[in-house]
Formats: C-alpha cells, structure tokens, sequence
C-alpha cells in the first residue's frame, strides 16, 4: 500500500508535464542542491521545486522535493532551465552539466548556489569563432582566450554560433581552449555548424547537438535571463541552403517559457543569423520574425545579440520593422572572434590581422546588466591594451591653403546611428562629425597594399572593405599656420561615456 501510494504521488508531481505520446519514453529525475559536491543526492540534500525542465518544446516544473518527469523522443535532449542564484557543475570536457540525450531515462541535476553578487552580471560574448583548421584554433586561443585568463570579470561566457567552420572534428579542441577561462560557456549554433551530409533541417545538427546539448536553451541569472535559439532553418541542395527563421518546436518552447519569464529582469535573445536584413535580401524567414516580435512585446527589458555577418553594428527595431513595443528593440549584432575568418597579414607573434570588411579589428564584447534591466555593452579590439575605441584615419601632409577637400575619418567601433562624435584641431571648439556610409580607409589602403604586392603577403588576404555603419567623416583645415596641427576626436559612447582619440596632420607651403 505504501509502494502504490508513493507511485501515485510521484505520478501527479509534475502537473505541467506532457503525456507521454506512443512514439515517447519518459526521461525522469530529481533536481537537489549538492551541498558537499559529490554528484548525488545524500539525505541531507534537499529537492529543488519548481526548477524547469525541458525537452526543447514542452516545460515542466520540479515537485516540492525537486521531482519531475518529462516526454522525450528519439534524438530529444533533456535541459535544465539553470535558476538564478545556483550553479550547475561541468561535465568532463568543463561544458555545464544541464543537459541529456535520448535514450537516456534518468538525469538528475545537482545545483550548487551562488554567492550573492553586489556587482551585476558579467558576461563574455563571442561571435564567430569559426576555426577551419588547427592552426586557426592556435589563432583563437592566442588572440582572444589567453590574454583573458586570470583578467576577465566575466561569471558567464556565451558564443554566437559558427563555432567552428564546417568542421565538428574541431569542437573539443576549441573548447579546451575556451575552458582556459573557467567559465559556464553557453553555445549557439551557426550556418557552420550544420553537418555536411545533413539530409534536412531535423538531422543537421546532430553533431553540435552531441556536444554542445540542446539548440534551444534558457539560462536564469539573477540579473538577466538568456534565451538560446538555432535560428539557421537548413535546406540542404538548395541555394541558398538556408534562411534564418524559427521553428515551431522553439515557438512551442517560447510560448510556455515567456508565459512565467520574469519582466523585471533583462530578456537576452541569443541567435546567430541576425534579425535585421541587409538591404535587397531576405535572409530572416519574415512571419517567424513577426511571431516571435509579438511573443517578445510584453517585456520591457529585452536585448537581442546576433553574430554572423563579420561585421558589427546596432539595430534599433521599431515599426517599419514590425515591432510594436514600447520602445524600440535594440539588436546588437556582434562581430566575430576571427574577424574576417583569421585573415591578413600576420603580426610579430605570428596572428593574422583578421580585420573585418567594415574596419572593426577582431576581438570579443563585453556585457553588464544590473537589477531592474539595465546594461552596457563593449567591444573590445584582440591583444590591444589600450582598448581602442575609435581609429583614426587623415592624411599626415596637405598644402596649405588647398581646398578643404581631405577628410579625418573616425572609425567608431561600437557607434550607432545617434552617436555624437565631434572633432577639434588644436584645441580649438567642438564641430560634429558627419556619420558617412562608404568603406573604412584604413582598410582600403591594406586592399591596395595587397593588390600592389607582388607574392602573397599572408595565407589570405584581408576582406575587400566594405560600407561601415559606424563611420564619421570631417574636413581637415588648411587655413591654418605651417607646421603640425593635432587633431582630437570625442565620441560619447552611450554606455563608456566620452572617448578620445588623436591624430595629427602637417601643413606645408608649395608653389606651382
């Protein structure tokens, strides 16, 4: 009777749980706080309620002793939604220990809690590691893991997709060396995750799925919440072989998981295939997009991080995009870690430049978030300690007296359409900037360089420079006084406040 009576209990636990369908088994386990950090729970170790469980598309709750169970096909994967205030252990390659597959039956999930934080939330965000080979894992460990090890505030690290380029053989190399940081690391799948011999959207991650986990995720902070979503909708054979978009299992997901999200907190959205589109493609599926807008417009705290294009600018949604929120949804669309895929010429320790088409170095950003939704966003340029902001671009000798027809340019990596830049020379008054749409000089002068070499000056070319969406443009003046003439650049970063940079440019007398 007692036996009967406990199977009854448990059968009920989980009232938000899905029938188990014919085609279905039943994954089942139990969700404790691990005091001593052995794995298991011992008698003294408490059942966590009201943890989520996933399988991708259905959610359930733990019990009141942390208690659940849940539908899970062939090929599923089964994730903890990670609460905010505890910790999840790390499996033996140091990924987090939230997930796992089919045809497992039972995964328990021990928590640890965490130590208040008086300081907000710190993230790592990685876009595009994209390693082909060997070599450019050196590159990534080099240029962007090791000079963050022991210096990083971050508690959380997160890439963007494109973990590695068309090449899964690499995955636990590159995550060796991402695990130098000592960070829970949460991965999204890219275009170049997709396996080769995929046969249709449902198969073409199986093998990011066997080592990164699930490809819908969420993650619980106490000051922000992170959302991972593959929204690469594969087509293999046709062209091209795929479009950004959302299916319906991850509608499902967000659906059951957005009904009990907390508003107060940060919503992070983390994809790789940005929202926006460039000008004359259709590269996001555009009904998902409207779908998912309007699962998003309650929340009033929402950032969206895209990667994928090796170029970085800030997207500020409203209307004429279809979003109806209170105010406009700001994407930010992060650059890549290899920059332009570990491209140019290479420096004295041997990495390549890796510049990206609009001018913005290589490198990683940063993310802040404080109680209540606020953040503040950072990119910050590989292996530069002095965190280069703004490169400058002038002419270093004009005629005195010529038309005033030279340019200063001032490349503003994190600069968006409403981003005050102004200039001086000498010291004199402030005059602003105009933000220009045309290529980064800097970049277009490396172009020439390679064109003019005559053998190859680095394993691959840097990019051909294209339009940048961060750049601002003024005049040089030649009315001035012979000799050398400083010029000072402000920028008002809407998050760093203001940042300088300087240049300078000479004037001589010349005669017909």
């Amino acid at each position: 009777m007692t036996r009967l009576l406990a199977a009854l209990l448990f059968a009920t636990a989980s009232l938000h749980a899905t029938p188990v369908a014919s085609d279905a088994a039943r994954m089942e386990g139990t969700v404790f706080v691990d005091r001593n950090g052995n794995g298991r729970q011992d008698q003294d170790e408490p059942g966590l309620k009201g943890v989520g469980m996933s399988n991708g598309r259905d959610i359930v709750r733990t019990d009141s002793r942390g208690r659940y169970a849940i539908a899970v096909r062939a090929g599923e994967i089964v994730f903890a939604i990670k609460p905010a205030g505890f910790a999840v252990g790390r499996r033996a390659d140091g990924l987090p220990a939230a997930w796992q597959a089919w045809p497992a039956t039972r995964f328990d999930v021990p928590l640890h809690r965490d130590p208040r934080r008086d300081t907000g939330l710190d993230m790592l965000v990685f876009g595009d590691p994209q390693p082909q080979t060997q070599v450019d894992v050196g590159y990534y460990r080099r240029d962007i893991v090791e000079p963050l090890v022991g210096h990083a505030r971050a508690v959380l690290g997160l890439s963007l997709g494109d973990i590695t380029s068309d090449n899964p053989s690499l995955y636990s190399d590159i995550n060796r060396a991402t695990m130098l940081l000592g960070l829970p690391w949460l991965h999204v799948a890219g275009n170049h995750d997709v396996d080769a011999k995929a046969m249709d959207d449902t198969h073409a991650l199986e093998s990011f799925r066997k080592v990164y986990g699930p490809d819908t995720f969420a993650w619980e902070e106490p000051e922000a919440t992170v959302v991972g979503l593959d929204d690469v909708i594969s087509s293999p054979g046709s062209k091209p072989a795929y479009i950004g978009g959302i299916r319906e299992d991850q509608f499902a997901f967000l659906q059951a998981y957005l009904a009990t999200a907390p508003k107060g907190r940060l919503l992070v959205l983390a994809m790789h295939i940005p929202l926006f589109e460039p000008p004359g493609k259709d590269t996001f599926r555009d009904a998902d997009r409207a779908r998912l807008f309007a699962m998003l417009r309650p929340f009033p705290h929402v950032l969206v991080l895209s990667a994928h294009m090796h170029t970085q600018q800030h997207v500020f949604h409203d209307a004429r995009d279809g979003w109806n929120g209170a105010q406009p949804l700001h994407e930010y669309n992060v650059g890549a870690a290899c920059g332009a895929y570990w491209s140019g010429v290479k420096d004295a320790e041997g990495i390549p430049a890796a510049t990206m088409p609009d001018g913005t170095p290589n490198g990683y950003a940063t993310l802040h978030v404080v109680a209540g939704g606020a953040y503040a966003l950072a990119w910050h340029p590989a292996r530069d300690p002095a965190d280069t902001q703004v490169a400058l671009h002038a002419p270093k000798v004009l005629r005195q007296g010529a038309y005033p027809a030279w340019g200063l340019y001032a490349n503003v990596y994190m600069g968006a359409e409403d981003t005050p830049v102004s200039f001086r020379v000498d010291g004199g008054d402030w005059k602003p900037m105009a933000k220009v749409t045309q290529p980064d000089p800097d970049l277009l002068a490396e172009n020439a360089r390679d064109d003019a070499a005559p053998a190859l000056r680095g394993y691959d070319r840097s990019p051909e420079a294209t339009p940048s969406p961060h750049l601002w443009r003024a005049a040089l003046p030649t009315s001035l006084a012979v000799g050398t003439h400083t010029v000072e650049v402000r920028v008002i970063d809407r998050w760093r406040g203001e940042q300088h940079a300087h240049t300078s440019y000479r004037l001589e007398d010349a005669s017909p």
